[in-house]
C-alpha cells in the first residue's frame, strides 16, 4: 500500500453517518471518535456528514478541530420534494452551521429529458448554500449510460456544483470505477474549458482501503497528483474510516 497516498485519502475523508437510527448521542458519539482518529501529524478528516437534524450537535463537538460539518439536504436521497422545500432545507443546514451541503440531482427530470428544470434546481439550492460548499450527487446507479452520467455530472456543473458526488450510498448500485472515470473526464473538460477545478467525490459501498486509494489513483491519472486534497477530492465512507487510521498508525 502507498502509505503517502493512504495519508492523503484520510485527510480526504467525509467520514458518514447517515442512519435510520441516528439519535444526537449516537451523532455525538460519532463525531468525538472522529475526532480522536488524528495522525501523529495532526492530519484528520476532512469532514463528518451528517442528517441536517445533526448539523447543530456536530458543530458543537467538532468546533476548533478544523473538521468540516456537511450536511445531506434537499430530500436527501430521493429529491422527491418540491423545489421550494428543498431549498430550504439546504438553508436550513447552512443556518445550522454546515459547511458543506450535499443534495441530490432530480434523476426523474433527468430521465425525462428535462436538463433545463435539473439544471435550474441545482442552481437554486447553490443559491441557498451561498458560499458554502455544494456537493451534487448523481446516484450514477440509477443513470443507465456512460452518456446519461456525463450529462447529469455537466449540468450539475453548470447549476454551481462545487464537487459532484457518485452515489448516496442508499441503493444497491454505489460508487463504480466505470462512472467515477466519466465524472472525471466531465471534471477536466470543464477546466479546459472554463479553467476551473471541480471537486469529485467518491461514495457508496466503499468498504476497504485499496478500493478507495484505486478512486485516489484514478483521480491523479486523470487530474494530476495536485488534485488529491480535500479541495477537490472526497471519499465518503463510515466504517472505511477506522480501519486506514489504523493502517496507518500501525
Amino acid at each position: 500500500m502507498d502509505r503517502d497516498l493512504a495519508k492523503r485519502v484520510f485527510s480526504c475523508i467525509d467520514n458518514t453517518t447517515l442512519n435510520a437510527i441516528d439519535n444526537v448521542q449516537s451523532v455525538a458519539d460519532f463525531c468525538r471518535r472522529t475526532l480522536a482518529m488524528r495522525l501523529s501529524d495532526g492530519t484528520t478528516v476532512a469532514a463528518v456528514c451528517v442528517y441536517p437534524r445533526f448539523v447543530s450537535v456536530a458543530r458543537q463537538v467538532l468546533a476548533g478541530s478544523g473538521i468540516r460539518v456537511a450536511s445531506v439536504a434537499g430530500a436527501f436521497p430521493h429529491g422527491q420534494l418540491p423545489l421550494d422545500l428543498r431549498v430550504e432545507e439546504v438553508r436550513r443546514a447552512v443556518d445550522d452551521g454546515a459547511d458543506e451541503v450535499d443534495i441530490v440531482i432530480s434523476r426523474g427530470l433527468l430521465l425525462a429529458g428535462e436538463d433545463d428544470a435539473v439544471r435550474d434546481e441545482v442552481a437554486a439550492m447553490k443559491a441557498a448554500c451561498g458560499t458554502h460548499t455544494l456537493k451534487v450527487i448523481l446516484e450514477t446507479g440509477e443513470l443507465p449510460s456512460p452518456t446519461l452520467i456525463a450529462k447529469a455530472a455537466r449540468l450539475a456543473i453548470d447549476g454551481g456544483a462545487d464537487f459532484i458526488k457518485t452515489s448516496t450510498g442508499k441503493i444497491a448500485t454505489g460508487a463504480t470505477p466505470e462512472a467515477a472515470e466519466v465524472m472525471l473526464n466531465v471534471v477536466k473538460e470543464n477546466v479546459n474549458f472554463n479553467k476551473k477545478a471541480i471537486g469529485f467525490k467518491a461514495a457508496g459501498g466503499i468498504r476497504e482501503p485499496l478500493e478507495a486509494l484505486s478512486y485516489a489513483e484514478m483521480a491523479k491519472k486523470i487530474m494530476g497528483d495536485e488534485y488529491i486534497n480535500k479541495q477537490t477530492f472526497r471519499i465518503g465512507v463510515s466504517r472505511l474510516t477506522e480501519s486506514l487510521y489504523s493502517l496507518l498508525t500501525f
